[in-house]
């Protein structure tokens, strides 16, 4: 599975229209696997959605980063209401650095 990933996207709209963007222009984003899942009712998915600079409790610094198949490690977020999906690669901070759109993922 691969998916575009944004660098310090501000929130889910900006990584929406970037990723709608990327898409457009041909970009076939990275491999990626998931290390583990966080799923989050929606009010708390809407808060952690429009600010992605915010540290959020449940990023440790070892997650994220790439594997040595070159496939970044990252966090799902899951909405629980809605199953809207985002991808955090987090690079050693504790606030989502690298974002994507799982539901727009692009295929190998």
């Amino acid at each position: 599975m691969r998916a575009i990933f944004g660098r310090k996207v501000t929130n889910l709209t900006e990584l929406k229209e970037l990723t709608e963007q990327a898409i457009k222009s041909g970009q076939r984003g990275q491999s990626y696997c998931v290390i583990k899942e966080v799923l989050l009712e929606d009010d708390e998915f809407h808060s952690f959605a429009k600010d992605f600079f915010n540290d959020q409790a449940w990023i440790t610094k070892e997650d994220g980063g790439v594997i040595e198949q070159r496939e970044v490690r990252c966090i799902r977020v899951i909405n629980q209401d809605t199953d809207e999906k985002v991808l955090v690669n987090n690079e050693g901070y504790t606030y989502p650095r690298y974002t994507a759109i799982e539901t727009l993922v692009v295929s190998e």
